[in-house]
C-alpha cells in the first residue's frame, strides 16, 4: 500500500517521534537492494539485524522490502526489534517499501533521505551494496571529513566485499586529496562490529 509523500506511518509510540533507550544505539546500516550473487552476504545481513534486535539496538536502513535489504529489516523484526525505514516516494515502487516495519518515512527527495537517516543515527554501517551503497557510505565520510558530525562509521568487510572501495580511500590520501582514512571510518569484521555498537549504546 502506498504511502503519501512525507508521510511516517508508525505502528508504536507517537507519530514521528524518535527516543533511543538508555543503553542501547540506533543503528544505520546502508545495504544493496539486490542479494548479489555470494550467498554469505544474505547470512550476514540476517545475523547483523537478528543480532541488533536482540541485543536492544534500533535499527534504522533505506526502507525496502528487496535484496539485503529486506534480509536484514526482516530478521531484525523477526527477532522483535525495532526496525524505522526511510524511502524516497519515487522508490517506494522500484525498491518495494517494506510494509511491516514499526515505522517508514516516506521523504521527497534523495538527499531528504540521507537527512532523515543522519538525524535518526547515532552511528552508520554498511554492508555489502552497490553504487546507492557506496554513495551513502561516502557522503557520511564526506560529512565528517568536513566536521559535520562525529559519528562512527563502519564498514563491515566480511568476505573482503570492501576492498576496491578501500582501496579508493587509500588512493584519495596518497594523492593528496583526502585525510587518511582511518580517522574517519572502520574496517571491521562482524564479531569487532557488534562490539563497537555496544560500546556505542548511550
Amino acid at each position: 500500500m502506498p504511502y503519501p509523500p512525507g508521510a511516517v506511518t508508525s505502528t508504536s509510540g507517537a507519530e514521528g517521534q524518535v527516543v533511543t533507550p538508555p543503553g542501547r544505539a540506533s543503528v544505520a546500516v546502508f545495504c544493496g537492494s539486490r542479494l548479489g550473487h555470494d550467498e554469505r552476504h544474505a547470512s550476514l545481513a540476517a545475523t547483523l539485524g537478528r543480532t541488533l534486535a536482540r541485543r536492544g539496538h534500533r535499527l534504522i536502513y533505506g526502507g525496502g522490502s528487496r535484496g539485503l535489504m529486506g534480509v536484514l529489516a526482516d530478521a531484525a523484526l523477526d527477532a522483535g526489534g525495532q526496525v524505522i525505514g526511510v524511502i524516497p516516494e519515487f522508490l517506494q515502487t522500484a525498491e518495494v517499501a517494506h510494509a511491516g516495519l514499526s515505522e517508514l518515512i516516506v521523504t521527497r527527495s534523495m538527499h531528504e533521505r540521507k537527512e532523515r537517516i543522519f538525524a535518526l543515527a547515532d552511528l552508520f554501517v554498511a554492508l555489502p551494496g552497490g553504487i546507492g551503497t557506496l554513495d551513502e557510505t561516502i557522503e557520511m565520510i564526506t560529512w565528517r571529513q568536513l566536521r559535520l558530525h562525529d559519528k562512527p562509521i563502519f564498514i563491515c568487510n566480511e568476505q573482503g566485499w570492501a576492498r576496491g572501495f578501500l582501496a579508493a580511500l587509500e588512493a584519495a590520501t596518497a594523492d593528496g586529496f583526502a585525510d587518511p582514512p582511518g580517522g574517519l571510518v572502520e574496517a571491521v569484521d562482524l564479531a569487532a562490529l557488534l562490539a563497537r555498537i555496544d560500546a556505542q549504546g548511550r
